[in-house]
C-alpha cells in the first residue's frame, strides 16, 4: 500500500465507523475505498471489510454499555435469532455474487427515505418503550436482518434501526447500542467463516479498522451523552440515506 492509501483507508474508515455507529451503511464507504482505492476484487473486499466492522462494533458496544445505554436481558432472542440469520447469510455470500443485490436495494432504500420522512416523531421519542415483538413476527423478522447483514453487511444498520425504533418501540440512542451490540456478535462468526475461505486480506482490513474503531468509540460516547442524540442520528440517518440513493441510481453525476 502507498502513503496516500494508509491516509485514505484511516481517515475513511474512522468516517464510516461514526457512520455505522450512529445510523448506517458506513459500508459504502469502506468497500469503494477497498476496491476502488485498494484494488481487492469484490469478494475479497466483502470479507476484508468485516474486520473493522468487528471492530468498531465491539468497541462501540463497549461505550454504550459503559454508558448504560445496552439492556441484554430483554434483547437475548433478538439478538438469537439475527446472528443465526447471519451465519446463514454469510455462507450464502462466501458462495454467490452479491452485486445482483444492488439493484433490489436501491429501492430499499428509497422505501427507507419515505419511511423515514413520514412522522418523524416516531423516531424522535426520548424514552424508549420497548416492547417484545410478537414471536411469529420476531422469527422472520431476525433471522431476515441477520441474513442480509451475514451477507452483504451495507445498510444493514439502516434496516435494523427501522426495525428496531418502528417495530419494538426503542428510542433512536438504544436501538444504536443494540444495533452495535448485534452486528460485533454476528461478525465474530462471518470473520472466522470468511478468514476460512481465505476472503480477508489482513494487513489491509487492519489498517482500516484502525480508523473505524476511532470512529466508532468516540460515536457511541457521543450518542450516549449527548441531550440531542436522537435528533442527530435521526438526521445522520436522512442524510445517509438520501446520499446513498443519489450514487445507487446515478444522481450524483449531475450535481
Amino acid at each position: 500500500m502507498e502513503l496516500y492509501q494508509y491516509v485514505i483507508a484511516i481517515v475513511g474508515g474512522a468516517i464510516a465507523g461514526a457512520i455505522n455507529t450512529l445510523a448506517g451503511n458506513g459500508s459504502a464507504i469502506t468497500l469503494t475505498i477497498l476496491t476502488e482505492v485498494i484494488g481487492l476484487p469484490g469478494n475479497i473486499a466483502n470479507g476484508t471489510n468485516r474486520v473493522g466492522v468487528l471492530s468498531q462494533s465491539v468497541a462501540g458496544s463497549w461505550a454504550f454499555y459503559q454508558n448504560g445505554k445496552i439492556n441484554i436481558s430483554k434483547s437475548k432472542w433478538n439478538l438469537i435469532l439475527t446472528v443465526l440469520g447471519a451465519i446463514v447469510g454469510v455462507v450464502v455470500a462466501v458462495n454467490v455474487s452479491n452485486e445482483q443485490f444492488i439493484s433490489v436495494f436501491r429501492f430499499l432504500m428509497l422505501a427507507m427515505l419515505v419511511i423515514l420522512l413520514v412522522k418523524p416523531k416516531r423516531w424522535l421519542r426520548e424514552s424508549s418503550t420497548a416492547q417484545d415483538v410478537n414471536i411469529w413476527l420476531a422469527i422472520p423478522l431476525y433471522l431476515a436482518l441477520g441474513f442480509y447483514g451475514g451477507f452483504i453487511q451495507m445498510g444493514m444498520g439502516i434496516f435494523y434501526l427501522a426495525t428496531m425504533v418502528l417495530v419494538a418501540k426503542y428510542n433512536m440512542v438504544e436501538a444504536n447500542a443494540l444495533k452495535s451490540l448485534v452486528v460485533a456478535l454476528y461478525t465474530i462468526v462471518v470473520v472466522v467463516i470468511f478468514h476460512w475461505k481465505g476472503l480477508i486480506q489482513w494487513d489491509v482490513g487492519a489498517i482500516l479498522a484502525i480508523g473505524q474503531t476511532i470512529g466508532g468509540w468516540y460515536t457511541a460516547k457521543f450518542a450516549s451523552n449527548h441531550p440531542k442524540a436522537n435528533q442527530v442520528a435521526y438526521w445522520v440517518l436522512i442524510v445517509i440515506v438520501v446520499v446513498a440513493l443519489l450514487r445507487l441510481f446515478g444522481l450524483h453525476l449531475f450535481l
